[in-house]
């Protein structure tokens, strides 16, 4: 909902109401030549009483707000109210999220890979306006933080709430296979026509029941396509360790991704493998996504107007009428 005018030129007018305004402020200080020279004394107690001359500029004031009034019907004020309809789906995207300790390493920015995720995923979920997204996490096990659901809000909540697996009182791991079967599990019951899973990892799976690649042929079965990233600079890596004093320090471990297996799973699903060594390459690789997988939708927006000349006019035709009435009656002038 919005306010406009539909003739905003005609307000320019108000400047000649303005100067009319200083004209007759100005020609109200010049002195007027008396009605009467002389007058009998049984009219001098019929002559208007001091407060009538000092409020008599209230007439002039109510017929400049009168004009001011039909200026601004003139140039028609609306309310706006637009609705919008929407033809066709969008995508339905599960996001699968590694919470495992070495995503506290600490070669993303601004602070560590986990956060950086965190960041650039909810960028993406708000370029996604008309796509149903949920969120799976994972470690040692898998678990689904957000169903399913268009209220990107929920979505966004629970990504907030995301925080490492031993921060979570969680034990540490990396189910890849896991994490994918959650995912493709999320996307069983959609009908939507287009279904796709992206799986972030900084890892080498170690945990769970399900090897990656069976939940990479089970997620071809269903027709969902997965998009796999490696997060994680080649080599050593810092990483914030604590020593048996419970001081934290930073020591450098090696950074180890399953490349190989994560571009099988791309591969089987129709999807495509991703690496990214920053948080700048990061963000680009779900800008790629957000452009490859285009939502199918038609927006049709229909602005209904509301007309408030009504508003304007009709205080100004009351005005006018009382500044009338003042000037003959109470305020009225003897000749």
């Amino acid at each position: 909902m919005s306010f406009q005018f539909a003739s905003p030129w005609m307000l320019a007018l108000l400047l000649l109401v303005g100067l009319l305004a200083l004209w007759r402020f100005l020609n109200r200080r010049q002195a007027q030549p008396a009605a009467m020279q002389y007058a009998p004394a049984s009219l001098i107690r019929d002559l208007p009483r001091s407060w009538r001359v000092v409020w008599r500029p209230l007439t002039t004031v109510l017929r400049l707000v009168a004009i001011a009034l039909v200026v601004i019907a003139l140039a028609r004020p609306q309310i706006v109210q637009g609705r919008e309809t929407i033809k066709g789906e969008g995508v339905d995207i599960a996001l699968a999220l590694d919470i495992s300790g070495s995503m506290a390493s600490l070669d993303f920015q601004p602070d560590n890979r986990l956060q950086a995720a965190k960041q650039v995923i909810d960028d993406f979920i708000a370029e996604r306006p008309y796509d149903r997204i949920g969120l799976v996490i994972f470690s040692n096990e898998a678990f689904a933080q957000s169903p399913l659901t268009l209220d990107h809000n929920m979505v966004t909540r629970s990504l907030d709430q995301v925080e490492l697996a031993t921060d979570l009182g969680l034990e540490d791991g990396t189910a890849i296979g896991l994490g994918l079967a959650n995912a493709a599990n999320m996307l069983t019951n959609s009908d939507a026509e287009s279904k796709v899973a992206i799986l972030l990892t900084d890892g080498v799976n170690n945990s769970g029941q399900i090897d990656p690649l069976t939940a990479a042929e089970a997620a071809k079965a269903l027709g969902i396509k997965v998009y796999t990233i490696g997060a994680g600079r080649p080599g050593q890596v810092p990483f914030p360790a604590q020593d048996m004093f419970g001081n934290t320090r930073i020591v450098y471990q090696e950074s180890q991704i399953d490349e190989a297996t994560l571009q099988q799973v791309a591969d089987i699903t129709g999807g495509k493998y991703y690496r990214a060594e920053d948080t700048r390459g990061l963000r680009a690789i779900y800008d790629e996504i957000n452009r490859l997988e285009k939502s199918q939708v038609e927006i049709e927006v229909f602005n209904q107007y509301f007309e408030l000349f009504a508003w304007f006019l009709i205080p100004a035709l009351l005005l006018l009428l009382l500044e009338l009435t003042l000037r003959k009656t109470i305020f009225r002038r003897i000749p």
